[in-house]
């Protein structure tokens, strides 16, 4: 899995600082974005003209396997509880975030509408494989291990953000500058193998160890940095990014400046054995690249800092 966390839904961020009022205009398949404006501080913006906007390419549709074609329904999976990436609207059920509205644009774009499977990260390429799903898209990084298992149609640049207090109080400028500091990552992520190598590493450059504070959720994290108990915070690019411009009307935290660490592509997966679909996805997301909706869909969720200006497939590392 990438490294953000899996476990912690947008609503337990920072003791309810921020609120989503808004329902997804197009019911639980996830199709058209949120249809309301943000409340309090931010949330979930205003994308459902985005994404209505996208219109069937049918030379692209003819690209599509016959069975999906016929069904007119992409088979989406999907960990549905990070935000922006993917996460539950007020209403519990419906899925939004920036990656809900690209699966959502490209099978417009093919003439499909999504029905979203909300699942455990690690059961998304076991039911890939057994025809359960069609396509995963769930923060999941393209990495050459899993592309043993499964292809990848790759969407955005991600790694690990370093997050601290608004104003930076501890003056953190990059990794080095977290000898001697106290960090907090969730339990089991990279984040937490970064972080204990970079403790590694200043030691062994005669600097003190960075002490790493490891927790369930990345909502526990954000209250400890918010509380000065913790002077940085690990996440993914898009996650940090979003809570920072959103938390607290953009009081609470700022994002280090730089490129991220370890950084590496996601992709949504697809079964091996359907190359076509590989292709019809990559077709559809290259044009709506091409379009400007895809650098709209980033902008409206603020991660236009993962964008990529070239679609690839199975470009992980």
């Amino acid at each position: 899995m990438s490294a953000r966390s899996r476990g912690a839904r947008w609503a337990a961020l920072v003791a309810g600082s921020l609120l989503f009022t808004a329902a997804c205009g197009g019911g639980q398949d996830g199709s058209g974005g949120s249809a309301g404006g943000p409340a309090g501080g931010g949330g979930a913006p205003d994308t459902a003209a985005i994404v209505r906007a996208v219109t069937k390419d049918p030379q692209l549709a003819a690209v599509l396997p016959a069975k999906i074609a016929q069904a007119g329904v992409l088979q989406v999976g999907s960990n549905v509880q990070s935000p922006p990436n993917n996460f539950y609207a007020a209403d519990g059920k419906t899925p939004v975030g920036f990656e809900a509205d690209l699966i959502t644009a490209v099978a417009a774009k093919l003439g499909l509408t999504v029905h979203y499977q909300d699942m455990p990260f690690g059961s998304l390429i076991t039911s890939l494989q057994s025809g359960r799903l069609d396509a995963t898209i769930a923060g999941m990084n393209d990495t050459k291990t899993r592309e043993q298992q499964i292809d990848f149609v790759d969407y955005f640049q991600s790694g690990i953000t370093i997050m601290v207090r608004k104003g930076n109080p501890d003056g953190i400028t990059g990794p080095d500058s977290l000898c001697g500091k106290a960090v907090a990552v969730v339990q089991g992520t990279s984040h937490q193998t970064f972080a204990a190598g970079q403790s590694t590493k200043c030691t062994q450059a005669g600097k003190p160890a960075v002490t790493v504070t490891a927790t369930d959720s990345d909502s526990q994290n954000q209250n400890q940095l918010r509380t000065g108990r913790v002077a940085a915070l690990l996440n993914d690019l898009p996650s940090a990014a979003y809570i920072s411009k959103n938390a607290g009307n953009g009081t609470f935290f700022e994002v280090v400046p730089g490129q991220p660490i370890d950084g590496g592509p996601y992709g949504i997966g697809v079964h091996k054995s359907v190359p076509q679909l590989t292709d019809a996805l990559s077709k559809a997301l290259t044009a709506l690249v091409e379009d400007g909706t895809y650098g709209r869909i980033l902008d409206a969720w603020g991660v236009r800092q993962g964008a990529l200006s070239k679609v690839t497939v199975n470009a992980g590392n």
